[in-house]
């Protein structure tokens, strides 16, 4: 589900020549670890890795409208796939752009960031999960309507 999200992403990103994963963005020469990355985890120093990229984001935390639990669940870590999961528009990536300080080391690159398309393994199976639970909805709304007249 990951990958497909990621992966249309980036195509409808590219009809209109965008960057979805921040990977055109010029380098700052500097690379972190992920060690090095953990340990700004805390609301007055965060950082996180989204994209093999590294983002300073302590100043944008009171900004942030999910709010600062969010934040504060996935600062000083490997945050792609939490980050792809909640669907960040393109003003929300070309934001994050501001905090970037570098890129994550090679030795700690993640694959599900570095990779544009991969294989939809598991898309079958969710969506017989998806149907199973749509035909649950759909049946006990028909029992409950039926069962007022």
């Amino acid at each position: 589900w990951y990958q497909r999200r990621v992966r249309d992403s980036r195509e409808e990103a590219k009809k209109v020549n965008l960057d979805v994963t921040m990977e055109g963005q010029k380098s700052s020469g500097k690379v972190y670890h992920l060690e090095e990355v953990a340990l700004h985890a805390t609301a007055e120093d965060m950082w996180m890795a989204i994209h093999n990229k590294v983002y300073d984001v302590t100043k944008f935390i009171d900004e942030h409208p999910g709010g600062v639990e969010v934040l504060l669940e996935h600062a000083g870590t490997e945050a792609t796939y939490p980050f792809e999961d909640v669907g960040h528009s393109m003003d929300a990536r070309d934001l994050l752009a501001n905090y970037y300080i570098g890129d994550v080391h090679e030795d700690d690159r993640t694959e599900k960031a570095a990779v544009a398309d991969s294989d939809d393994k598991g898309t079958s199976s969710s969506n017989i999960l998806m149907g199973v639970v749509v035909a649950a909805v759909a049946a006990a709304g028909f029992f409950m309507f039926n069962g007022r007249t």
